[in-house]
């Protein structure tokens, strides 16, 4: 029987690449959970796509052993944790298995915008925070301006706060010993009936779905009836264990541990997370685990190039959904792009994320549309709908009231940047709503906006104009009354629904021409002229033509009057007309793969 007071659980929360992954590496070979012989960068990031591009995408649970400098043997669960702010419901659901976290800040680049939203999660959580400066081995680290903007930002005092070098192994240890005396123990209730939090799965071919849960009360052994809660639906528990980082089986798990159990469910839908579990015959009554739940924000339609892929990518989704519940789906149907699914993500890289994730894992050659974000809509009829799907917007006539989604957009950047990005958030409609200093040279700006203005370059033109030092993060605010229109694309004056446009009138006619021109470099000439026009309502804001293929109907005609040729010019000009008329424009699928796809 463990004792609960030598528990520790923790995660490791920090803005995107100031080190937690390395973090955690250290930790587990200090602690003996990975010999270092077998040492492998970021051993928590076991997804090939995390080792690609250097980032956490998907929460992690491991158990290690650590014996302090008093001699006490302490039990320690680790939940790794990503930065970036797409994936900032994998911190949330983190935050809700744990009772301390450590907060690392980056040296060189001091604290930035996730470290901020991170460090509130934390602290409306009633988490233990534990201070860490990491990468202190730099040459441009600067630990003491770092703690400075620590005090200021979060009120930490500087002599609380630990430096480390997580890539040397530098000062480690001592965070390891702040995590056993300062972190809480878990609260122990071995008497009451079971409450698991299910803060995370995945899915096993030959096991099936693989729980990852946090026991808050009762105990779970193998054999147990479990109800869960959120689908009403009972399973008995076939296997139990732990991770060590690699998965280990034990007899039971207590309340205060971390681990997980396999019930034989073969049906990815049977399973929401997250979810409270609980004995089948012994109910809980306190069904509630704080969770700050994130909804979709960017939303895109996602069809197979080939029609017979449909029930593989629906395998896809659900199984994916399975341990992403930010990641939701409708089935969806375009016409020319066949059967697919209309699916919401936190941002673009969470959709770039997903989108790969089909790619490799399920072998799929994908059509992504391009994104859009969800309008609340007051029709003439006073009803309130919401549109994320641009061919589904109401005509003008029909509508009262378009309202679009706000966010509060925190910036922070060095001070000699302050007017590029004021500039910026004024080109995409922001306006600026506070900015505070953090120590001497950088400031936090905070500017209202729309998130449609910020979904695919913003973050990108940020780092370009600050050099790589300025970041990034948002918080969804509500809706606000907008004068966004619908811009359909005509093809000689027959509408495409797929192409339609959701912009603002402001941005209409620039965006529209933008839009047509990219669209005309894939659309090949036909034997009659192409226009190609973008209209709201009756009117025409832009239009671009793609002259018809030319045959020389005069080839044979040798000398003579002119009339004859004339006449057969005559005759090809009213054909091309009739053409024009009646004949359809053939749109290949590299014009949606260049023009929809991301």
């Amino acid at each position: 029987m463990l004792d609960s007071s030598l528990i520790r659980n923790f995660c490791i929360i920090a803005h995107i690449d100031h080190g937690k992954s390395t973090l955690a590496d250290r930790i587990l070979e200090i602690t003996g959970a990975l010999p270092k012989t077998q040492a492998l960068g970021q051993v928590l990031d076991d997804m090939d796509l995390e080792r690609e591009r250097g980032i956490t995408i998907k929460a992690k649970a491991v158990r290690m052993e650590f014996s302090s400098r008093s001699g006490s043997k302490y039990l320690f669960n680790l939940i790794d944790t990503p930065g970036h702010v797409d994936f900032a419901y994998e911190v949330a659901k983190s935050l809700s298995a744990c009772e301390g976290a450590v907060l690392l800040v980056d040296a060189v680049q001091g604290v930035e915008a996730q470290t901020v939203a991170n460090f509130y999660l934390a602290k409306e959580a009633g988490l233990k925070i534990i201070p860490v400066i990491n990468k202190i081995d730099l040459p441009g680290a600067d630990p003491d301006r770092v703690k400075k903007q620590m005090q200021e930002v979060f009120g930490i005092v500087p002599e609380e706060v630990i430096c480390v070098s997580a890539k040397e192994g530098t000062g480690v240890e001592e965070v390891l010993e702040r995590i056993a005396k300062d972190v809480p123990s878990p609260k122990v209730c071995l008497g009451e009936p079971l409450r698991g939090f299910l803060f995370d799965s995945s899915f096993d071919v030959y096991k099936g779905v693989i729980l990852y849960l946090r026991v808050f009360e009762g105990e779970v052994w193998r054999g147990l009836n479990i109800k869960i809660i959120d689908k009403g639906k009972v399973y008995k528990v076939e296997e139990i264990g732990v991770f060590k980082p690699k998965p280990e089986p034990v007899d039971k798990l207590a309340s205060g541990e971390v681990g997980f159990i396999s019930c034989n469910i073969k049906d990815a839908q049977e399973v929401a997370v997250p979810d409270v579990i609980t004995e089948a015959k012994r109910p809980t009554q306190k069904q509630t685990v704080y969770y700050k739940k994130i909804p979709p924000m960017v939303f895109c339609g996602i069809f197979p190039v080939s029609a017979s892929d449909y029930p593989l990518l629906k395998d896809a989704v659900e199984k994916l959904r399975l341990s992403d519940p930010s990641f939701i789906y409708e089935p969806d149907n375009l016409g020319v792009l066949g059967y697919g699914f209309r699916c919401g993500f936190l941002g673009l890289l969470h959709m770039d994320i997903i989108r790969q994730r089909m790619e490799r894992e399920y072998g799929l050659d994908l059509i992504l549309t391009a994104p859009n974000v969800k309008y609340e809509i007051l029709t003439k009829r006073g009803r309130i709908i919401y549109i994320d799907t641009p061919y589904k917007f109401p005509d003008a006539q029909d509508i009262t009231e378009v309202r679009e989604p706000f966010v509060l957009a925190t910036v922070i950047t060095p001070l000699e940047f302050m007017e590029p990005i004021y500039d910026l958030a004024k080109s995409k409609r922001g306006i600026n709503k506070s900015a505070d200093y953090l120590g001497e040279d950088r400031l936090s700006i905070k500017f209202e906006m729309p998130l449609a203005e910020i979904l695919v370059d913003f973050y990108d033109k940020i780092k370009s104009v600050t050099k790589g030092y300025g970041s990034l993060d948002y918080n969804f605010i509500g809706y606000k009354k907008s004068d966004i229109i619908k811009v359909d694309i005509l093809f000689n004056r027959k509408p495409s629904g797929i192409f339609t446009l959701l912009v603002h009138r402001d941005k209409a006619q620039v965006r529209s021409r933008e839009f047509i021109q990219r669209l005309r470099q894939f659309i090949p000439r036909h034997m009659f002229e192409i226009n190609i026009q973008a209209a709201v309502g009756s009117k025409i804001i832009a239009s671009e033509k793609i002259a018809a293929l030319k045959k020389d109907v005069t080839s044979k005609c040798y000398g003579g009057d002119i009339t004859r040729k004339r006449k057969l010019w005559e005759k090809q000009k009213r054909g091309k007309k009739k053409m024009k008329q009646f004949g359809n424009v053939q749109i290949p699928q590299q014009a949606f793969l260049g023009v929809l796809k991301i």
